[in-house]
């Protein structure tokens, strides 16, 4: 059992990162890698050693995840007093800040399916196999889902994709070009 514990204490930091990016609330994300941990401790004698582990804990967390929303859709959301009340802040002038910022909030507009993939491949650096272990879908979805996402994120914060230029055309003749220069210069003046 102590050996299963350090593997587990190895994972704390990327199962706090994905909870962090789904709940977009610290305190939530705690309470849920916290259950997530306390399950896999509980049910430790089902894990097969030799098996991915980081997938398996991943699956845990999304699935107490998808239960905790679908728990509060039935129950309703409640919202605290100190979320609602104003609060002051300083404006970042740093660049990277507002791009971070921007990103979030296109990360907050994504689809839940998509943003879990892009943030499973993305952030956590996991292989689309071992995403589609921790979401229960086939490889195919999570590439799909992946593309789709990036797409949407891409328009969402307006980064246009280079196009490879076009192939250039016959070279012209030298004197062609510089009769086409005299001319422009002539119109200019």
């Amino acid at each position: 059992m102590q050996g299963f514990g350090l593997l587990l204490e190895k994972e704390i930091p990327r199962l706090r990162r994905y909870a962090r990016a789904l709940t977009r609330d610290a305190t939530r994300a705690d309470d849920l890698v916290q259950s997530c941990l306390v399950r896999a401790l509980a049910k430790s004698h089902l894990w097969q050693p030799g098996t991915d582990l980081r997938a398996w804990l991943f699956t845990i967390l999304h699935n107490q995840h998808v239960n905790d929303v679908r728990r509060s859709v039935r129950e309703g959301v409640n919202i605290p007093v100190e979320d609602v009340a104003p609060v002051l802040t300083v404006q970042s002038t740093q660049g990277s800040s507002l791009q971070l910022r921007d990103l979030d909030r296109a990360l907050e507009r994504l689809p839940e399916e998509q943003r879990q993939v892009l943030l499973l491949v993305g952030l956590e650096g996991m292989r689309y196999e071992e995403v589609a272990v921790v979401l229960d879908v086939p490889v195919g979805t999570v590439r799909s889902r992946l593309s789709r996402g990036r797409d949407t994120l891409r328009r969402l914060m307006d980064i246009k994709i280079d196009a490879p230029a076009p192939p250039p055309g016959p070279r012209q003749p030298r004197r062609a070009r510089a009769e086409r220069f005299s001319a422009g210069r002539r119109a200019a003046a």
